[in-house]
């Protein structure tokens, strides 16, 4: 009887898994539609949209970029985790994702379990930058500054629970300095509060800021990154000015409904990591102030995984109210 009841399991297994193994062999054969949580015309929009143009190349079908914008990503978020599991329904997730997970109690699924990663596509750092006629040299007169009067230093960012304010709690948790954070309502704003002289720093991505520091009009104290960045190597790090072990970066990635066939999962990794060698795709996401590196499944599932963790500590940490 066990014997029989095993065979029974065993054939049940084998006639769930049958049409998920012939959707994998004919993939993909109508549109992809890729759904990412930001204003269309944005990072996360361009780079959908870059990338899809030439994965389309290769599969011979084209992807289509659909925006979802609200609620820091949540709303596409949660439509690709309820989606069908088939392949023809991705997520273009950021950092934010991340994120999110550790700033919303209700969102309806799990940031790492609902969903099957593909491959990241590009990692870029944030910039500290004050205005051009600030008095700080280097971060580390700012760290000073703030560890001899928590109230003489503030940081602007895109807003409460953004990866950016989360980056400033990091880093004077880091660095056991105090500093007022000051929101504002996305990037623009607050490179605008900076210039007029409402705040004398802000950590923004370089998309927001490099046409301000070329014109003269700001100036980057440092790159959160492990590394140096590679349109300014002359930038030194957090890490290099006092902060050892700071390593703040966003990323892009696709990823899937969980349960989405392996076969399916790797096409369109292979696909990505195609992509991401296309000299012009390259170039405009380094135009856009990011490196292009993909991954496997397993790495991106570790670092989101790891990424979830460590925006939870620092939220908690800094009694950011949940959302």
């Amino acid at each position: 009887m066990r014997r029989r009841r095993l065979l029974v399991a065993a054939g049940l297994a084998m006639a769930c898994a049958a049409p998920l193994d012939g959707m994998a062999q004919g993939y993909p054969d109508k549109p992809v539609k890729v759904y990412q949580g930001f204003a269309a015309g944005g990072n996360a929009d361009t780079i959908a949209r870059v990338v899809g143009a030439e994965m389309t190349k290769g599969l011979a079908q084209p992807f289509v970029v659909e925006a979802q914008a609200g609620a820091g990503g949540t709303i596409a978020a949660a439509t690709v985790a309820r989606a069908k599991p088939d392949g023809y329904t991705l997520l273009l997730a950021t950092g934010g994702h991340a994120v999110a997970g550790a700033l919303y109690n209700k969102l309806g699924y799990q940031t790492v379990s609902d969903f099957q990663m593909i491959s990241t596509i590009t990692y870029f750092p944030f910039l500290l930058v004050v205005r051009a006629d600030s008095p700080y040299r280097g971060l580390s007169e700012v760290l000073a500054a703030a560890r001899a009067d928590a109230r003489s230093v503030s940081y602007g960012s895109a807003g409460i629970g953004s990866t950016h304010h989360l980056a400033g709690e990091l880093l004077v948790k880091t660095a056991k300095a105090e500093m007022l954070h000051i929101p504002y309502r996305g990037d623009a704003a607050a490179v605008t509060a900076l210039l007029g002289g409402e705040v004398p720093m802000i950590i923004a991505p370089p998309t927001a800021v490099m046409a301000n520091i070329k014109a003269g009009k700001l100036r980057a104290l440092a790159t959160t990154g492990a590394q140096r960045w590679n349109q300014m190597p002359e930038l030194p790090t957090v890490a290099e000015q006092g902060v050892p072990g700071y390593d703040v970066r966003s990323w892009a990635g696709f990823m899937a409904p969980a349960g989405t066939p392996r076969p399916i999962v790797d096409r369109l990794q292979a696909e990505t990591l195609k992509a991401l060698q296309a000299p012009g795709v390259r170039a405009r996401l380094e135009e856009m102030g990011g490196e292009a590196r993909g991954s496997t499944p397993e790495e991106m599932t570790t670092m989101a995984a790891a990424e979830l963790k460590r925006w939870t500590a620092v939220v908690n940490d800094a009694h950011i109210p949940k959302q």
